[in-house]
């Protein structure tokens, strides 16, 4: 009856700590610029780095927001109203943020429709999650869309490393397949937490997390 969950956690952590890697990478490679890496890898380091004030103001946010959300389902934090409140202010500026990043898409319109699409979504569901907090369930379910759009920024890069490995057969460039990326990424965690979500076993793990938050 469990297995969903369990295997829902285990993405949920490994989404948490490729996103801590992700940032980690470009925060080290906006203050010391790698000296050799792969030709396509130093176009991508180069286009971040030629708007490195926007670029950290987004990743940074998104970093606090990344470690702040398993607070959200500890047991520990139960009563406490902090890290929720966290999550929102961080939340919405990651979300303004990104909207301001598309302007910049490697992928051209096809990445920034999905940014848009789904940074759309991730603040709806941030913003209705804040409306229903006075209802736990309710909050728990509409927090737990956010933080899984946001993650699939995470996500993306094992599907990004796919295109990257058989460039040389498919011959396409990150111009070409970063906005693909973008959308399968985000469009996997979406679609597998709304499943879950909306399933018997989903709806009861809500219940029993909102009402006696549980260890992860």
């Amino acid at each position: 009856m469990h297995a969903s969950w369990r295997w829902l956690r285990i993405g949920f952590w490994a989404c948490i700590a490729i996103a801590i890697a992700v940032v980690i990478r470009r925060t080290v490679a906006l203050a010391h610029p790698p000296q050799s890496t792969p030709p396509q890898l130093a176009i991508l380091d180069a286009a971040f780095a030629s708007r490195a004030t926007l670029t950290l103001a987004h990743i940074i946010p998104a970093l606090a927001f990344v470690v702040l959300a398993p607070f959200v389902y500890l047991r520990r934090f139960a009563c406490a109203v902090w890290p929720e409140r966290c999550l929102f202010f961080l939340g919405t500026v990651v979300g303004a943020t990104a909207y301001a990043m598309s302007q910049y898409s490697v992928g051209g319109w096809v990445e920034r429709s999905a940014v848009l699409f789904f940074n759309s979504l991730f603040l709806f569901s941030l913003f209705r999650a804040w409306h229903l907090r006075r209802d736990p369930i309710l909050k728990l379910r509409w927090m737990t869309r956010a933080i899984a759009v946001l993650l699939g920024i995470a996500t993306t890069r094992p599907v990004m490393g796919i295109f990257f490995a058989t460039s040389s057969v498919t011959h396409l460039s990150p111009e070409r397949f970063f906005g693909i990326a973008f959308w399968i990424g985000f469009s996997i965690n979406t679609l597998i937490v709304e499943l879950w979500l909306r399933s018997q076993e989903g709806k009861s793990q809500v219940e029993r997390m909102a009402m006696r938050p549980l260890s992860l």
